[in-house]
């Protein structure tokens, strides 16, 4: 529980165009007033983004959307009133509150309507929109810990309103709902399964053109390496890279008959648990100086859809 005196700071510095990094259900979140152009270029600033990506605007009522667009289609009532409070992004047209600093010049505003009772507090106590993108380096792993924000972030913070790890740990789901058709434009805590049978349509995923979070070919990636494997190739992999002489740390729900070079950090078999695990996980390989990170990614279905989403980012090329 956080002191109330903090919340109210936060609010104060929130007002005066501070940053607070505050905690969500999903990952740390880098929070700003929506609607203040210099406290939000320094989260850009801060995380090293760049400026034509956008941001997600957090509310503390699903009312409060209508805004921020200029149009709620049916859809986007029907997900809000399964969802919201929760791990559901919308994108959908903008509003003339939503500005060009907040969209990325984009005729589309990202909202969501946080389920995590500090992050709720505070959206309260301030009365309007916090843009919140992740509180940590552009690019690299999200924070699901305010130890995660200090080390990424550091002074260019006013605050960190630490409320312990995030009870999910992985990014919300975006769904474009700015055409007539619903797509996933990133995976997460929400299934598509959960979405078609709220909507009674299916809900692919695709990309529509719209830019939205955490959607580069490379998002996610810890400083080492990924590779994603099978359990069956695992052994065999690993040998050949500790031959080359790299740092191989392994990622798998109980990794088995590994060569005694590679470290094993083994993941929790629910998909819920590895999940949370995941992000801290990268994190403690990282600060341990491997090169290279075989992952073995669990199965695709439920949150595992948005895990291997993830990890399929976190291993692609960097720039």
């Amino acid at each position: 529980m956080i002191d109330p005196t903090l919340i109210a700071k936060a609010v104060d510095l929130l007002r005066l165009g501070g940053l607070v990094a505050l905690p969500t259900e999903t990952v740390y979140g880098l929070g700003a007033d929506a609607e203040n152009e210099l406290a939000v270029r320094r989260i850009f600033a801060a995380k090293g983004r760049p400026s034509s990506h956008p941001l997600i605007v957090h509310l503390a009522d699903a009312r409060l959307a209508a805004s921020w667009a200029r149009e709620l289609p049916r859809s986007a009532s029907q997900l809000a009133d399964a969802f919201w409070p929760g791990p559901l992004t919308m994108v959908l047209p903008r509003s003339g509150r939503a500005s060009d600093w907040i969209t990325g010049g984009q005729d589309t505003v990202a909202v969501r309507v946080p389920a995590h009772p500090v992050m709720r507090e505070v959206l309260t106590a301030f009365g309007g929109g916090i843009a919140a993108p992740s509180a940590n380096r552009f690019g690299r792993v999200s924070a699901t810990t305010a130890e995660h924000v200090r080390a990424d972030l550091g002074d260019s913070v006013d605050l960190i309103l630490d409320d312990g790890p995030c009870s999910i740990g992985i990014e919300s789901t975006i769904v474009d709902l700015a055409s007539d058709a619903p797509s996933v434009l990133r995976p997460g805590a929400i299934s598509r399964a959960e979405l078609e049978r709220v909507l009674g349509r299916e809900v692919p995923q695709r990309e529509s053109g719209i830019r939205a979070p955490g959607l580069m070919q490379s998002h996610y990636a810890p400083i080492a390496g990924v590779e994603l494997v099978t359990a069956g190739e695992l052994r065999t992999r690993a040998e050949a890279l500790l031959l080359s002489g790299r740092r191989v740390a392994v990622v798998a729900a109980n990794p088995l008959d590994l060569p005694r070079e590679a470290a094993a950090f083994s993941m929790p078999a629910d998909v819920t648990d590895f999940a949370r695990a995941l992000y801290a996980t990268f994190r403690e390989i990282d600060r341990k100086g491997f090169d290279l990170i075989l992952v073995v990614p669990p199965p695709d279905s439920g949150l595992g859809w948005a895990i291997r989403d993830r990890l399929i980012r976190a291993a692609s090329p960097r720039r």
